[in-house]
Formats: structure tokens, sequence, C-alpha cells
């Protein structure tokens, strides 16, 4: 066991004895040391349950063997620093949680590692930091939210983003706003449709990296806890076979959960994700990858934002396992193993058949005939972008550019009513490094679909969007233009062309003749400042590992 370096022999007296004074006994500490590792904090529902449900983890794994070493690390919660200067250091906790869990698992010598996540960037950064332990470990989410009620109807934190729009456009007043803030978010979990942290959840279910099932399960659903509990006793199962979580990581388990994102029209922020779970685990896996899922893999989820139905709904109706049927009948994913040991495809064959549900379709009857994304090339984005299309039906878009240096500045012009329809809103300088932390711009993509503009206009950025965001976006823009992307010399009125069939961004303006003045950097000291510097374009999934900076 790798716990016997700090345990064995007479020169660990030292440390068993620290371990002793924390209630341990010789039994307790002669067994595997396991990691429960959660992200709990008190400052949003999305991570409210998980000190709670860490205990019932800590019982799973003391039931099956092992004794629990407990720790907890940060979140940022996008939904509360959405459209503020906290916005920068979303990303950024992604890069700090996965190093955090590395260096407390490292630093004490453990042998499994069992991590509880929430919010978006607490999901993708549990899988990045498994994959380079190297160890038996598994992730199990707290678990979504349960939608609110507004006026009969189902809602989610999505209507009241939107309804800034709506109220900014006099389309709603204070007391409605008021009323639609009150009821959104009825208790914990994470926001409730098939935003990041919901998709995120499935890609993790798809890689193998967590149970079949149990992520599914709403954050204070009453099987939430035997869930926990259930997970540290697979841990231990996962221990005893020396099965590694890395093991898991492999070309054919990317596929399918870019495949499930696509059939899901899930956040776009599992691509820049799934790079960076891929580039930990020393997995070749490339951009182009996700334009294969997309054509390959059709809409086959009514989901939030662009569908009917919240995560809480698709719980009901059978879960992540009525996606993966779907895909499977069609031949578009691969059976590959998982930390219970069975192959994906035994999981899907032991559970019971559903009932009749309208969430998820056959494959043969899809919502839509692609994916919800596809990525783009063209003289605005060389190394590429990401282009979202959930919610709308458009292929193509031309307009004169609308620019702005920052999200602040375009969300003031859109407030003020200066964006008009047929205008491509370009907001530049909000990548990885130019942000730095590559901010979401869900403020201002649910002011434009609140005022009425979410069809009628375009909007670009080397930034990213929330998984609530719906409407004809282009992200992830590379290179960005804080790094001598083309973005940074596009102009005011300059014609701007997209098209999803012909996968291309491009401007008909001659750029060469242009100069390059991108600002100087918000942060040059501090996280922020050290992320900047060190941090890889979005095209190769944003992440620091020193071996990954390259210029686009």
């Amino acid at each position: 066991m790798d716990s016997d370096a700090i345990k064995q022999g007479p020169a660990r007296a030292p440390a068993r004895a620290m371990l002793r004074a924390t209630g341990l006994d010789s039994a307790a500490i002669a067994r595997p040391l396991v990691a429960v590792v959660h992200t709990y904090s008190d400052v949003s529902p999305c991570n409210l349950t998980l000190r709670d449900l860490a205990q019932h983890a800590r019982a799973g794994v003391i039931a099956a063997g092992g004794t629990p070493i407990e720790f907890n690390t940060i979140t940022v919660t996008d939904g509360i620093a959405m459209g503020t200067s906290g916005m920068y250091a979303s990303l950024v906790s992604r890069e700090v949680i996965t190093d955090s869990i590395e260096l407390a698992v490292r630093g004490h010598c453990l042998d499994a590692v069992l991590v509880l996540v929430g919010c978006d960037k607490t999901i993708p950064a549990a899988a990045m930091a498994l994959a380079r332990l190297d160890l038996p470990g598994l992730v199990l989410y707290g678990g979504t939210i349960m939608p609110g009620c507004h006026h009969g109807r189902p809602v989610t934190v999505q209507d009241v983003f939107e309804a800034v729009g709506a109220h900014a456009a006099g389309k709603m007043d204070d007391r409605e706003l008021l009323a639609l803030e009150g009821v959104a978010c009825p208790g914990a979990g994470a926001c409730g449709g098939q935003f990041t942290a919901n998709t995120m959840a499935m890609v993790l279910t798809f890689l193998g990296l967590s149970p079949w099932q149990l992520n599914d399960i709403p954050a204070l659903h009453a099987d939430k806890n035997a869930a926990a509990f259930r997970c540290g006793e697979l841990l231990m199962a996962m221990f005893k076979r020396q099965q590694s979580a890395r093991s898991l990581i492999t070309p054919s388990a990317l596929r399918n959960a870019a495949r499930a994102v696509s059939a899901t029209a899930g956040s776009t922020n599992a691509i820049l994700h799934l790079l960076a779970i891929a580039h930990e685990a020393g997995v070749a896996f490339a951009l182009d990858e996700f334009d294969a899922a997309a054509k390959a893999a059709p809409v086959i989820a009514d989901l939030k934002p662009g569908g009917r139905y919240t995560a809480a709904e698709m719980f009901s109706a059978g879960g992540t396992a009525l996606v993966a049927r779907e895909l499977r009948a069609a031949g578009l994913i691969e059976d590959i193993a998982t930390v219970t040991g069975s192959s994906m495809f035994a999981e899907l064959d032991a559970m019971a058949p559903a009932n009749a549900q309208e969430v998820v379709r056959t494959v043969a009857n899809p919502i839509k005939p692609d994916g919800g994304f596809s990525i783009l090339y063209g003289n605005l984005a060389p190394a590429g972008c990401v282009v979202k299309l959930a919610g709308h039906g458009r292929r193509q878009f031309s307009g004169p550019a609308r620019v702005f240096d920052s999200e602040d500045a375009a969300f003031e012009a859109v407030q003020s009513g200066a964006i008009r329809a047929g205008d491509v809103v370009v907001i530049r300088f909000e990548g990885p490094a130019g942000g730095p932390g590559m901010r979401e711009m869900l403020a201002v993509t649910a002011a434009l679909v609140g005022q009425g503009l979410g069809g009628a206009v375009a909007l670009i950025t080397d930034g990213r969007f929330s998984g609530a965001t719906h409407g004809f976006m282009v992200g992830h823009m590379a290179p960005e233009a804080a790094r001598g992307g083309p973005l940074a010399q596009l102009q005011d009125g300059d014609l701007v062309s997209i098209d999803v069939a012909a996968r291309s961004l491009s401007t008909s303006a001659d750029l060469s003749r242009r100069p390059l003045t991108p600002p100087p950097p918000h942060h040059e000291r501090g996280a922020l400042g050290k992320y900047a510097q060190m941090v890889s374009s979005a095209s190769l999934g944003a992440v620091t590992s020193f071996s990954s900076n390259a210029p686009t």
C-alpha cells in the first residue's frame, strides 16, 4: 500500500502518533487509508450537501475495510460570480482544485480517492486529479437541484438570468423579477438544466469514473445518502482490484462522452473539460474529435436550456441510461470498463427497462438531426472555435461586427438597447490568458434572450458560455485576442460570416493591414496572474500543466 510509506516501521512512529491523535487506533492505521475529498461550501446550493454526504461515503469505506481520511477543497460558484469580476476565478479554480486534491493525496501517501463534487469546475477537476494520481478513484456528483415553480411552470436560474434582460427591456417589472428570484432555486443542488454541472456529471458516468445511475439522483432525494455509502464500498472493491482511475480514461471512453454531450445538447464547457481530462490522462484527444461526435450523434434529449425538461425530470424518466441505451442501439458508443468492475454495456443490461417517457427520443427520430455544437475554423479562428447550437435551428449568420473589449462593456450595450437585430456581437480579450480565466457570457446572452434578440443576433468571443446559454453563440476562439489572435484586429462594421455547414467563421476584412495592440494584462500578480502566464489555449483545454503551453 502507498500509505505504508507513512505508517510502517520504527521511523514512522511520529506519523503514527499524529494519526492516533485524530482518533485512529492501530487497526484503523493498518487498513488502507482512503481520501474522501469534497467541495462543500455554504456559499451556494450547488455544494451544500457534500459535507454531510461525505459522512455516508466514509461509512461505506469503513464497512468495506478502509480508513477514510477527509479533506475539503474550494469551489467558485458560477451562478453567483457570473457577470462580475469574480468570474475571472471560475476556470482558474478548476486548476486549483485539481492541484489541491493531488497535493493532499500525494502529501499523505494515500491509497485511493473518492471525490464528492457539486458546482461546475469541481467535476472536471476531480477527474483531472484522478487522472494525475493514477490511483483507484471515483467521483460522485452531489446532484441536481429540483426545479422551482413560477406561474405553474418549472423554472431554473436560467429563467432568472433571462428575466434580467426582460426587466431592462421593460417587459418585466420589479415585483415579477423578485417573485421569480424567490422561487427559482428552491433548495440544495446544482443548476437544474443540462447546464455545465449536469452535463459534466453525465460525462463522468460515460467515462466510467462515476457509477451508473448514482450521479442522476437529485441532491435532496432520499436515495442520495445510500449512493454515497455505495461509492465508498465500490472504491474499496476498486482498490482490491488495483484498478486505476486513469486506466478508464481511454479514447473510446472520451468519444462516448463527447457523443453523449452532443446528443443532449449539453454545455460547450464539456469540450474544454474533456480536452483537459484527456491531457491529464496522457491520451491524445483533439478538438476535431468533437466535430466528429456532433456529426455522429444528433440531439435526442429534450433538456433545458434549449428543450423542455430539467435534469430532475430526466432522472424520474430513467436518467442518463436513457441516452446511453439509444446511442448504443444506434451503434454510436463503444463498451468500456467502469469503476464498478463491470462494463458499461453490462451495467445497462442489468437495469430495468424504462417506462414510457418523452425526455429522450430515439436516434432515428431526433429532436435535431445533428449535435448540440460544432467546431468551426476560418480567418477569425485559425486554431478553431465552438459554436453552440442548443435552442435554435440557424446554421448561417452574417452581419456587421459590434466589437467590445470586455464582457462588461457588451452587457452595458445590451442593457442600454444599443444592440440591433442582425448584429454580430464580438467580445474579445476574455480568453484563458486575456481575461484571465475565460469568463462565461451568460449575463450578456441571457440579456439578449430576455430582450427578444436571442434568435436575431449572433455572438462570438474568445471567452466561453454557461451551460444555460442558448442562441447563435460562438466561443473558445483560438488563438485568443490577447495572444495575437485575429479577433484583436476586428473593427466595428466588419462583416462577419458564420456558416455551420461549411464549418467556417470568417470576415471579409483585410486584417493583415491592421496593427495588433492588446491591452495590458488585467492581473500580473497572485493566482490570476500566474494562471495568465501559464495557461494553454482553449483549443488545448486551457490547462496549466508545464508541457501544455502552446502559442495557439
